[in-house]
């Protein structure tokens, strides 16, 4: 694969110059894991379904990930190809990014909730050499979906099941052969190890350009990222990291995935999110720390009440996605005894405002939080090149930071950043005279359903292609414990009608994730638009929340 990412050169002398990059590797940072302490505990999964649990330590999982890194060299993975990851929290899943590390390839998460459609075009556009993913995860046949759609993909070689049963299992052909001992081992695993202005990631993002975006990063971007966050959180070595929101997002790859191994800390990762059974492994695993969506502060909070079962251990929670309701800062300050942090960040950036640790509770609730170092924000009325608003007046977001990305994958055109190094959030906000922000709305149309981000604009070109829609529109409207959910607005084409059965059938029959379907549907006779025609979502919005839809 060849990769234009164009926005890393421009600015590297200056990062360099400045301290923001470290021009280390995740490689560095392992091996200096197995050097400082090979013994302590690494990385714990749990797996809710299957009831497993398995433990590495630093020394087992660099010999585990040495162990992939050469079984994926047999496969013919070489420097810069991609390869992709659609697993939920397993062990597999930080042992693949870490022995694709140690031979220079790139690692292409991939959210286990997609189905063909999403697969498809991101497989495709990535030109993906090999895909991990499970046989089977909570009913569903991972194996069978993707060896359907690997005659249209030219570029997949392999595709490697966890718990698969034949030639294809990660289990036959990389976890299970002791490849770390073959007399070429030594020479694969030094051969093309990537430098830190390299690829390491590419992660697809749901746009409001109709088709996802491949997000670039370097080892250098994200760390620049993960090193001043840890250190407003005050984490190091002694914190035991729970993650389980998944690894396919930022949130879980930077945080649950990379980080520990940066601090030399432990990592524990929960597959499937049952607040009961966090709980179970907070206390059982003495877990410090957890960065989750919303609904997770909300349920695990919940379930404490309840119960009754406190987490003394659970120091920090820090919350991104969604605005934090003030009563749930406020209840699970008392019920957890747990700081709550509020954060702000994207896939193209990382989590790249927080409040600090002695902030007052408030702050979690009514700021998104301060620029980490390495990190300018200001807010203008139109473009970056405009003077920035004065402080509490609401705006367009822009965003200039040493973690930012270095393009979207043969987008060079959508890549949203100017020559001073300027990117377009496209978040309206407003910042205080403090310097918090605060995230007020969105000037593109993204919908973010429980931190997921729903693709609006292509889940409405397949209902525009019904034969009953005339108009469509999909917008926001509030739910208490994701943030939002989606609505379907539909104008039908004379004599026709559609409901909301249609919709969802409609829906899954294009194979559109089931997380993507909209939860409700709103039938009209017209739709409120400007004199050019274009439909005003905005109002849509309006009377969704005030129930006059």
């Amino acid at each position: 694969m060849e990769f234009d990412a164009v926005l890393l050169p421009a600015r590297r002398a200056r990062m360099i110059a400045q301290g923001l990059w470290h021009d280390r590797t995740i490689n560095d940072e392992l091996d200096a894991c197995v050097a400082d302490c090979p013994d302590k505990l690494a990385l714990t999964a749990y797996r809710v379904e299957a009831d497993d649990l398995r433990r590495f330590t630093y020394r087992e999982l660099a010999q585990m990930v040495d162990r992939v890194a050469v079984g994926l060299a047999r496969l013919g993975v070489q420097k810069n190809d991609i390869v992709a990851c659609q697993l939920p929290n397993w062990w597999q899943f930080t042992v693949t990014y870490l022995a694709c590390s140690r031979i220079g390839a790139v690692i292409n998460p991939l959210m286990h909730i997609f189905r063909e459609r999403e697969l498809n075009f991101m497989l495709k556009h990535g030109e993906a050499k090999v895909i991990i993913a499970p046989k089977t995860f909570r009913g569903f046949d991972f194996e069978q979906m993707i060896t359907a759609i690997q005659p249209g993909l030219p570029h997949l070689q392999h595709v490697v099941v966890i718990d698969g049963h034949g030639p294809n299992s990660f289990e036959a052909l990389l976890s299970g052969p002791t490849w770390e001992n073959e007399p070429d081992a030594a020479s694969i695993l030094s051969a093309h190890r990537p430098g830190p202005d390299d690829i390491t990631q590419l992660i697809y993002t749901s746009g409001t350009t109709g088709e996802p975006k491949g997000v670039m990063h370097s080892a250098n971007t994200v760390m620049a990222n993960i090193i001043p966050y840890a250190k407003r959180l005050q984490l190091d070595a002694e914190d035991v990291v729970l993650m389980a929101s998944p690894m396919a997002h930022q949130t879980g790859f930077m945080y649950g995935l990379m980080m520990p191994i940066m601090l030399q800390a432990s990592a524990v990762l929960q597959d499937i999110w049952e607040p009961k059974k966090a709980v179970e492994v907070i206390n059982a695993e003495k877990a410090s720390f957890t960065m989750a969506s919303t609904p997770f502060l909300t349920d695990l909070t919940r379930v404490v009440t309840e119960n009754k079962t406190p987490v003394p251990s659970l120091k920090t929670f820090l919350c991104a996605g969604a605005p934090i309701p003030g009563p749930l800062v406020e209840q699970a300050r008392a019920t957890l005894g747990t700081k709550i942090v509020s954060a702000w960040g994207m896939s193209e950036n990382g989590a790249v405002t927080l409040i600090r640790l002695d902030d007052p509770d408030e702050r979690a609730f009514n700021t998104d939080g301060l620029p980490l170092p390495g990190v300018e924000l200001k807010v203008v009325e139109a473009d970056a090149s405009g003077p920035a608003l004065p402080a509490g007046t609401q705006g367009k977001l822009y965003l200039r930071a040493c973690s930012n990305f270095g393009g979207y994958l043969k987008r060079q055109h959508l890549n949203g950043t100017d020559a001073e190094g300027w990117f377009d959030t496209g978040d309206l906000a407003r910042i205080d005279e403090q310097g918090y922000v605060r995230i007020t709305g969105r000037s593109k149309d993204v919908i973010i359903r429980g931190g997921e981000n729903i693709p609006v604009v292509e889940i409405e070109s397949l209902l525009y292609k019904h034969p009953a829609v005339a108009l469509v529109a999909i917008v926001a409207y509030p739910d208490e414990r994701l943030g939002e959910r989606a609505c379907a607005v539909v104008v039908p084409k004379p004599g026709q009608t559609f409901d909301m059965p249609s919709l969802v059938t409609y829906l899954k029959e294009q194979k559109v994730a089931i997380q993507y379907i909209p939860e409700r549907l709103e039938v009209r006779q017209s739709m409120p638009s400007t004199p050019s025609g274009k439909i005003q979502k905005f109002k849509l919005r309006e009377d969704l929340r005030d129930g006059a839809a």
